[in-house]
């Protein structure tokens, strides 16, 4: 079952991604994806495609590929197709997981050998100790991580470096919270 397209929307009152993909054979699989997921998935899979690229490549070197093709393709996506405007989602006609999206509460990540290629396995964690498996390769991989990367800057998820940062006692939840009477 090969993945055919990818969509992922933040849904602001959920405070989450939504997240779905369909395949060949018509299917649609719907996840939600929270902060934490979402930042794992990008910090993961970015550690694991550089080590990947470490193989062949001084570290440096490997980092700097691995940025240089996430902005190739960034830009290739916004010129799909001469109008700024990616492909319409069709969505499918089968729901193996249900209609309902389900949260995913952990991922697992790890870089597989299949057939001679390099591919990512992302294994979802689902209720009830479910686990869905997905492998894509380079170019899915990073198609994922564009779509999440501008998901998680719109939802305006920072990381805590990414945070500003000011006195210490601006940014100690403890400190601030002894400043506010509670009546």
């Amino acid at each position: 079952m090969g993945i055919k397209q990818l969509n992922a929307s933040y849904l602001i009152h959920e405070d989450r991604i939504l997240f779905r993909f369909n395949t060949d054979e018509a299917a649609e699989f719907r996840l939600w994806f929270t902060r934490r997921v979402s930042l794992f998935i990008l910090g993961a899979t970015a550690h694991l495609y550089e080590k990947q690229l470490e193989k062949n490549h001084a570290p440096e070197t490997a980092k700097a590929i691995a940025q240089f093709e996430q902005a190739s393709l960034e830009d290739q996506i916004s010129h799909s197709d001469g109008s700024g405007k990616a492909e319409e989602y069709q969505g499918g006609t089968q729901y193996p997981l249900g209609a309902d999206a389900l949260l995913v509460m952990d991922v697992k990540c790890q870089l597989t050998n299949e057939s001679g290629a390099d591919v990512l396995s992302l294994d979802f964690i689902l209720p009830g100790n479910a686990n869905l498996n997905l492998k894509l390769d380079g170019r899915m991989l990073q198609a994922l991580c564009v779509l999440l990367n501008h998901l998680v800057v719109n939802a305006q998820w920072q990381t805590p470096s990414q945070l500003p940062v000011g006195e210490p006692e601006q940014v100690s939840l403890e400190k601030s919270a002894t400043k506010i009477p509670l009546h």
